[in-house]
């Protein structure tokens, strides 16, 4: 083999180790750096100077960041602003685009969702997917459309967290707390009439309670509103018969709408 090394290849082949990045070669046998003496040690600590460490995001507290951030924002395109530049959610990292919400911002019914998926993280809007579809159509059986422009007959959507999960994992219990605040202010600019839970995430989110096929149904409160759980979409194409129930939830909504009016 190394009758084949020309000067020509071994000059290519250590032009690639530094383009990779190594800096430091490997002898035949290690280095005891220890017998090399403290003088040594001290010359070359004193030789080498040391840049001021960079903050680490350890000593930020992201929900606090959250907070701050989500209280300046004074309108929705403020608040998907500074949801998009929010650092410390790490998902931001490995999703393709940030998915704020859809619909008409001034409907009387918010659908708070989970995350994004596949389609959604491609589209960069929330519930594209065939869960989305689905949920398209359940709303329409009820006279409501997220491309309405009368409040009366829109829906407005959007999710927990606004950037897809890896694998569409459910969300952790730390990425909820962090986005927290921003969905708060969220449905605080939008100020709906009524809030839609679709799934687990949300009612956990908003509400601090799981088992969604428990409490589907049942009315109760967020941020002084009313709000609604009901299973999400995706459940419904996996469990055609939870669909029955679903339809309830959705004349219960109705008939909260109408009688609201």
């Amino acid at each position: 083999m190394d009758s084949l090394m020309t000067p020509e290849c071994a000059r290519a082949l250590l032009e690639w180790q530094v383009e990779l990045g190594v800096d430091e070669a490997m002898a035949d046998a290690p280095v005891d750096r220890y017998a090399l003496g403290a003088a040594a040690g001290r010359q070359t600590v004193a030789a080498v100077p040391h840049a001021a460490p960079a903050p680490s995001d350890d000593a930020v507290d992201p929900v606090a960041a959250a907070t701050a951030a989500a209280a300046q924002a004074a309108d929705l395109p403020a608040l998907a602003t500074a949801m998009a530049a929010y650092p410390h959610c790490e998902l931001r990292r490995g999703a393709r685009r940030f998915v704020f919400a859809d619909g008409n911002p001034a409907a009387r019914v918010m659908i708070v969702g989970e995350a994004p998926g596949n389609e959604e993280d491609r589209e960069g809007r929330p519930f594209v997917g065939p869960a989305g579809q689905l949920l398209d159509r359940m709303f329409a059986a009820i006279g409501l459309s997220r491309t309405s422009s009368n409040p009366a007959t829109a829906v407005y959507i959007t999710n927990v967290l606004p950037w897809r999960p890896p694998s569409n994992r459910t969300p952790e219990q730390a990425e909820i707390a962090m986005m927290l605040p921003f969905l708060r202010r969220h449905i605080t600019l939008a100020a709906p009439e009524v809030i839609v839970m679709m799934g687990n995430t949300p009612c956990q989110a908003l509400l601090g309670r799981a088992g969604i096929t428990r409490i589907r149904g049942e009315w109760t409160q967020v941020l002084g509103l009313p709000a609604l759980p009901m299973v999400h979409p995706a459940y419904l194409l996996r469990q055609q018969m939870a669909k029955r129930e679903a339809w309830a939830d959705l004349l219960s909504l109705r008939a909260r709408l109408e009688a609201a009016r």
